[in-house]
């Protein structure tokens, strides 16, 4: 019989990680990778069943994600973010294609919810992610944000979505905003790319022009307009940390 393992990493993700947990119960292993949490995550985590490891340090979202999938043992594993849910009927769908796989690695839909409204538009709706995949047959990119599965083997599209709830609130958005965007900027320089002031500019425009026109995020009322904006935002400060970090580096 096919077996799976869940592997999630985690910070400080005490209000999330009991229903992340309580959604993948189904699983045969569940690891938690987690790193500097002050709260109660690992608590929570063990207390639910989970195999609880700790890294010392932070080496980015791929490489602590391929840290958490060298962790893991069975056939099969699916990664999942603390603030995902796997739907009863995607854990069907999950346990029904691991008795006749007809792939090496599927790619799941994610529908989000912000501010209490599920996304629909603004580039959020289906947003398949490759997440269940043979074990040793795929890893993740070193990327220390955005990171991605690079799969070996045919990848299909599993019936199902994940419930997302990546902000709590604009605060928590905010943060994550202004994180992301300085990993993002440093990834860019070491890859050697530069900007200027007009890149900067065309960046945060076309960002919003994409989402909320392209991406008809206009449907997803005031919620789509704060979301064409806070991308935007995001782009803004990833391209000006950018254009400062090449400054600098020529002074």
């Amino acid at each position: 019989m096919t077996t799976l393992s869940v592997i999630i990493i985690t910070r400080n993700e005490a209000g999330n990680i009991g229903d992340c947990l309580d959604s993948v119960s189904f699983a045969d292993e569940i690891i938690v990778l987690d790193s500097g949490s002050t709260d109660a995550t690992r608590d929570i985590a063990r207390a639910k069943g989970a195999k609880v490891s700790v890294a010392d340090d932070w080496p980015g979202f791929g490489p602590q994600k391929n840290r958490a999938l060298a962790l893991a043992t069975q056939d099969w594993v699916l990664s999942i973010d603390a603030d995902e849910r796997v739907t009863p009927e995607l854990a069907q769908a999950i346990v029904r294609v691991l008795q006749n796989p007809g792939a090496r690695a599927y790619k799941i839909a994610r529908l989000s919810n912000f501010c209490g409204r599920w996304i629909k538009h603004s580039g959020w709706w289906p947003d398949h992610v490759l997440r269940l995949f043979q074990r040793g047959t795929a890893r993740f990119t070193d990327a220390p944000v955005h990171e991605s599965v690079r799969a070996d083997g045919a990848v299909a599209i599993l019936d199902g979505h994940f419930l997302h709830y990546p902000y709590a609130d604009m605060d928590t958005m905010i943060a994550k905003i202004n994180r992301y965007s300085s990993d993002a900027a440093r990834m860019m320089h070491a890859r050697g790319k530069a900007t200027s002031v007009l890149g900067v500019l065309g960046h945060t425009f076309w960002t919003f022009v994409r989402l909320y026109i392209i991406r008809r995020g206009f449907l997803d009322g005031k919620e789509g307009f704060i979301l064409a904006m806070t991308a935007a935002a995001g782009s803004f400060f990833r391209y000006s940390k950018l254009l400062f970090l090449t400054r600098n580096k020529q002074i």
